[in-house]
């Protein structure tokens, strides 16, 4: 159950891995950004923090095509976001401090603090393009901007890319490249940004069950 969580959050939820596999001698340090990209950083940055709420249909696909799936992403910082699969009635859930991973099948939750997995990077309060994660690359293409980070400290763990049309600007899809270089993506499907959110929805609970609390 534990691959299973750790699995989904990071197809979803923007989680790295706990535990990275083998490599060989030291991961290589990521390569420098130009001016020009190092110049577009604040931009960016501050545009992810004028992202108090969203919600968003997402199609949610596997490199290798095998696996794919549909549902409803939400978000709203700083601290929470809820994915909800319309496959399975299986559902992720993050209420500030813990993200929680339903599995409808077998009626088991498994959870993990958020500061363990890059959720928690787009939660936060204040986002920082630098500091915890670094930004390894920037690539500009036909309208679209892509920009990948790592955990500065861990940066053979996987990166998150981040796609975002420019015209408007707006974040449109994520990547995330696990240990194991697999690749999962998530695009959004006609997302809404500031919108009114229920913040009740935003805290674990298994089905006919009050929620959990403190």
């Amino acid at each position: 159950m534990r691959k299973i969580i750790l699995g989904l959050l990071a197809a979803a939820a923007l989680s790295l891995p706990a535990a990275a596999a083998p490599t060989k001698g030291k991961a290589q340090p990521p390569p420098a950004l130009s001016a020009e990209e190092q110049a577009r950083l604040p931009a960016v940055e501050a545009y992810l923090n004028d992202i108090r709420s969203l919600k968003s249909q997402f199609i949610q696909s596997s490199d290798d095509g095998a696996a794919m799936a549909t549902g409803t992403f939400q978000l709203l910082r700083p601290g929470r976001m809820r994915i909800d699969y319309n496959e399975n009635g299986n559902y992720i859930v993050a209420d500030g401090r813990f993200v929680y991973f339903w599995d409808a099948e077998v009626k088991e939750q498994q959870n993990a603090p958020i500061g363990s997995t890059l959720a928690d990077f787009l939660l936060r309060d204040n986002i920082r393009l630098s500091g915890d994660v670094t930004v390894t690359r920037m690539g500009q293409d036909d309208g679209v901007l892509e920009v990948t980070l790592v955990q500065t400290k861990e940066p053979g763990q996987g990166s998150l890319t981040l796609v975002f049309e420019e015209k408007p600007f707006g974040l449109r899809k994520w990547r995330v490249l696990d240990a194991q270089d697999r690749t999962t993506e998530v695009a959004l499907q006609n997302p809404q940004f500031g919108v009114s959110l229920d913040k009740d929805q935003f805290y674990f609970r298994e089905s006919g069950r009050r929620r959990e609390r403190d």
